[in-house]
């Protein structure tokens, strides 16, 4: 079907960009206190209870350390004890410029705190898929259009450069947690707008979980499908293999159903489009049967790993896998770890979904010690590659693995934000992505704090896909200062990454800061001008528009 056709038959919407998600164990959160008044974790917005929020990080401890805390922080017991000692020496910000958000009435911000952006309206939604929320979105897209204003939709908005942000324009809040599974079926139909952790407080009493998701739970069920977001399940691609079908409300208010045999082009558009093609109200998604795993862990020279990683995959026991590098500079990413769960022989009586709880905040504590602090990176890769192997090394369910907030890492430092980047490179030339990591991240002014690695299978449905064979995803996370020689450097250092990431074969990720020239876009994204003639074909008012769109797709 061409794309004009789309406009006046059944086509598929396209839900916002939110989150993003993917989103990588390590995704930042807005700060608490931060200025960003429609955070996912705001009190306004939010269905979490602000008031209950621990006022410090008390190192309770129940009778397991959990799996990903103890590999996380690396030994929260003993590297809680030793925090203090190791406080790190960050470099003064005299001399520098701040460019930390105002929070001025009237805008919008995202996970990286440096998307402060103007908006004309920010409303959310919480009714039900059905006639009262698709009036709503088409009352809203109706005044948008008569007075020239840009609509997009978010859930946690997690995305760090304004992805999921309408510039002067309407910024859609989805707010429902509505699940409805099908055990017979393993699928569950669900509200755009729902998060992870709706799916599983729905799914886990009957012994379902999500097929695939990112490594935590509080991202939009839409969201992730329009960031393509993936998830450390194997083998197995974006989270968007997991999706049979959705309902899409088209920029002209037509109502859409969109699969992989109905409306094909629209689906790929929407998987990884950002909320550019239309606004999902509710989707059908493949859910999995929950396990007991019990991990493996094996050190390795990192140039090894994606050999050591594709090797271990070829075991069909095998069924969620990630790895680590070492980041301290002494030996930078020169050794791997890698880690492999299998089904426990015991599968009876699962225990229900939690977390890791107070020991993940400890875990938090420690990430954050590092910072500027070789000694901790060389101590929590001694915890992660030895103490949490003992540590950690009972059996834990599929569930309770994926279901950690983000806020475990929030970083509570006003000088400093998170910021992600993800890199896939095809397997056998992980080697050469180490060794240009080498050459490049040192050099810069940035705080190197993790890496965690994660495989992705062919995805060849989306549009803007970044898996056109299976990838090891590379998901890195740095601490920046909010000012302004800190986001050049970071600037500096992307595009640096970016140009030597394709000269392998490779590709970045969207959803982070919008740091790559315009020529690496395109080479990264080689169906980005396919993309941006379709999208101007079903939406000429151009009525769906983001930063995504604002600083690359519309000069195609």
């Amino acid at each position: 079907m061409d794309v004009q056709s789309l406009r006046s038959s059944q086509g598929c919407p396209t839900p916002r960009p939110t989150s993003f998600i993917k989103w990588p164990l390590f995704l930042p959160v807005a700060k608490r206190g931060s200025v960003n008044p429609y955070s996912k974790f705001n009190c306004e917005t939010s269905r979490r209870n602000c008031s209950s929020k621990p006022e410090g990080l008390k190192l309770e401890l129940k009778s397991k350390i959990g799996r990903r805390a103890a590999l996380l922080g690396g030994g929260a017991v003993i590297g809680g004890l030793l925090t203090k000692s190791f406080s790190s020496s960050n470099p003064t910000l005299d001399g520098t410029r701040s460019i930390e958000p105002i929070g001025t009435a009237g805008t919008l911000n995202d996970a990286s705190e440096l998307s402060e952006t103007s908006i004309f309206r920010h409303i959310i939604l919480k009714d039900d898929p059905g006639e009262q929320l698709i009036a709503s979105i088409r009352a809203e897209l109706d005044e948008a259009r008569a007075n020239n204003r840009p609509v997009n939709v978010g859930a946690a908005r997690h995305s760090m450069g304004g992805q999921a942000i309408p510039r002067e324009g309407h910024a859609i809040t989805f707010e429902n947690g509505l699940v409805e599974p099908d055990s017979v079926n393993q699928l569950m139909r669900v509200h755009a707008g729902a998060r992870w952790s709706d799916v599983i407080a729905t799914a886990d009493p009957i012994g379902l979980g999500p097929r695939v998701m990112q490594s935590n739970n509080d991202f939009g069920i839409a969201a992730t499908f329009c960031v393509n977001a993936h998830g450390w399940p194997v083998k197995e691609g974006p989270m968007g293999s997991s999706v049979r079908s959705f309902d899409m409300i088209l920029p002209d208010g037509t109502l859409a159903t969109c699969s992989r045999t109905k409306n094909p082009d629209l689906f790929g558009m929407t998987m990884g489009g950002y909320g550019l093609t239309g606004i999902i109200t509710q989707m059908d998604v493949d859910l999995a049967q929950n396990q007991r795993l019990e991990p493996t862990f094996a050190e390795m020279p990192a140039e090894i790993f994606g050999d050591k990683f594709i090797e271990a995959l070829a075991d069909e026991t095998v069924k969620m896998a990630y790895g680590r590098l070492n980041v301290q500079r002494a030996s930078f990413m020169s050794d791997a770890l890698l880690i492999t769960y299998r089904p426990s022989t015991d599968q009876s009586d699962l225990p229900a979904a939690s977390g890791s709880g107070a020991a993940a905040k400890v875990a938090s504590r420690i990430y954050r010690a590092q910072l500027g602090n070789e000694r901790m990176k060389r101590l929590r890769w001694w915890f992660e590659a030895d103490l949490a192997t003992k540590l950690a090394s009972g059996p834990v369910t599929r569930n309770n693995l994926i279901n950690e907030p983000v806020v475990t890492l929030d970083d509570r430092n006003p000088d400093r934000t998170d910021i992600l980047h993800e890199y896939f490179i095809s397997p056998d030339r992980f080697a050469e992505f180490a060794m240009l990591c080498r050459r490049v991240i040192p050099g810069s002014y940035q705080e190197f704090l993790n890496v965690t690695l994660r495989f992705v299978d062919t995805d060849s449905a989306s549009w803007l896909g970044y898996a056109t064979t299976s990838r090891i995803a590379a998901v890195m996370s740095f601490s920046q200062e909010l000012t302004a020689r800190a986001e050049a450097d970071m600037r500096r250092m992307t595009q640096e990454l970016i140009d030597g990431v394709i000269s392998i074969g490779g590709t970045y990720y969207l959803p982070y800061r919008p740091h790559a020239r315009q020529d690496q876009f395109t080479r990264a994204y080689p169906r980005a001008s396919e993309f941006a003639a379709a999208k101007r074909a079903m939406d000429p008012d151009l009525l769906l528009r983001n930063n995504l769109w604002d600083s690359y797709l519309e000069a195609l």
